[in-house]
């Protein structure tokens, strides 16, 4: 695996733990900029809208360009957000800034997916993808808690001015490891061509299908992961310092199950969509009938931390074939997952006034029936090329067997 594969992950490490910051700080900064605890979560709102409109704009905007040239201007931008969001003495500055860094975050995703995809072979594409999502794993996992610790001893602006630091940092690995590549990111994919060979490809039914499913994977899982705390506090019965354990643990089966996917991805990619679903939606209606019972209740909290966000290699992949790997494609991969956070986060809060904190696990298991009827076509349908599902390796193998029985013959 290219080196440049392990930077661009330490890219995403850094915007995912901004992403999340807020999450973690909230009430500090709730008292640093005179607002109440509901206006910093709307802080977290408006950085998944502008990752969801923003993000495919500014791809736009830098898709003329060579990727490391993208990939820096995008550093740039985020740098200029984060900054901003360090010295903000106003509730105002701070959306403004959310809205500047989720922006950048969302194409410097679509970027880098799409950097990826042109630095290693077809047939390793999952595996380099799981590498580049680790650092949003990893962000999850060791971001987000480093994050409020840093706030909580040195000040919530220290913590944006780590993340400054850190992204400082992956800016100048990027420069130093990534090589500079000849061609602009939509000349040197499948589908390219410019901007008229990016939209072309959504004229395909099943690219909307593919990015359909992504969105009900991501909006399962997270109508879950949003509301553990009072889950595991008010229905479970655990101890409020006994949760972030359990977070941790949760962060680390996502890497986990990340590993595990990135190597079957290839390969098998609408069996690991099929059967991560599968799994989801077992684990979620386990999780919503036993909520009550501790060891149950962890054991399915964390399956649904091995089979949820983890799908993002296979997603990622089956996107791709479905359309190309182009930075535009990817982006809008991106704003489908992020819809798919919207809406499971969103739909959570009125169904527990309504139904109790146990409401947003059958949502999940809701989004995730839906997620497999959005598989079946794809399933139905006899695979013809690697947007069925197969992968160029299989593909070759394939042909070379039909040749040598013809040979027989």
């Amino acid at each position: 695996m290219p080196r440049a594969i392990y930077v661009l992950a330490l890219g995403i490490f850094a915007m995912v733990t901004s992403e999340f910051v807020v999450a973690g700080l909230m009430p500090q900064m709730a008292e640093g900029l005179d607002a109440t605890i509901p206006e910093i979560g709307y802080l977290i709102t408006a950085f998944a809208v502008a990752m969801a409109v923003g993000g495919p704009v500014l791809t736009v905007a830098v898709l003329r360009l060579r990727q490391k040239q993208a990939l820096m201007v995008l550093f740039a931008v985020f740098l200029a957000g984060n900054v901003l969001a360090a010295i903000a003495s106003t509730y105002t500055a701070m959306v403004v800034a959310r809205v500047v860094t989720g922006t950048a975050s969302q194409a410097f995703f679509g970027v880098s997916l799409s950097l990826c995809a042109r630095l290693v072979r077809p047939e390793v594409r999952g595996r380099a993808i799981a590498v580049v999502m680790n650092g949003l794993m990893l962000g999850t996992l060791l971001g987000l808690p480093l994050a409020t610790v840093t706030g909580e001893h040195l000040g919530w602006r220290a913590a944006f001015w780590g993340i400054t630091v850190l992204t400082v940092v992956a800016a100048l690995c990027t420069l130093a490891s990534v090589p500079r590549l000849d061609r602009a990111p939509s000349e040197g994919v499948e589908g390219g061509g410019g901007i008229r060979g990016e939209l072309g490809v959504f004229r395909r039914p099943r690219l909307w299908l593919a990015l359909s499913t992504s969105t009900f994977i991501i909006g399962a899982t997270f109508s879950a992961f949003s509301y553990l705390n009072p889950i595991l506090t008010e229905v479970t019965g655990f101890a409020a310092g006994t949760v972030p354990l359990l977070l941790i643990a949760y962060g680390a089966a996502t890497v986990v199950g990340n590993t595990v996917v990135g190597r079957l991805a290839d390969r098998h990619t609408l069996g690991v969509l099929l059967c991560g679903l599968a799994l989801n939606l077992a684990f979620l209606v386990g999780f919503a009938l036993f909520a009550h019972l501790p060891v149950p209740a962890v054991v399915f909290m964390l399956g649904i931390g091995l089979v949820g966000v983890t799908m993002n290699p296979a997603m990622a992949t089956r996107v791709q074939r479905a359309g190309n790997a182009g930075p535009l494609v990817n982006t809008i991969h991106s704003s489908f997952i992020t819809l798919g956070i919207i809406i499971g986060t969103s739909a959570g809060g009125p169904a527990i006034d309504a139904f109790g904190l146990r409401a947003p696990l059958w949502i999940g298991a809701g989004m995730a029936v839906l997620g497999l009827l959005t598989l079946v076509p794809a399933l139905v349908r006899r695979p013809v090329g690697p947007v069925d599902g197969q992968s160029t390796a299989e593909i070759m193998i394939c042909q070379e067997n039909a040749t040598r029985q013809t040979r027989t013959v």
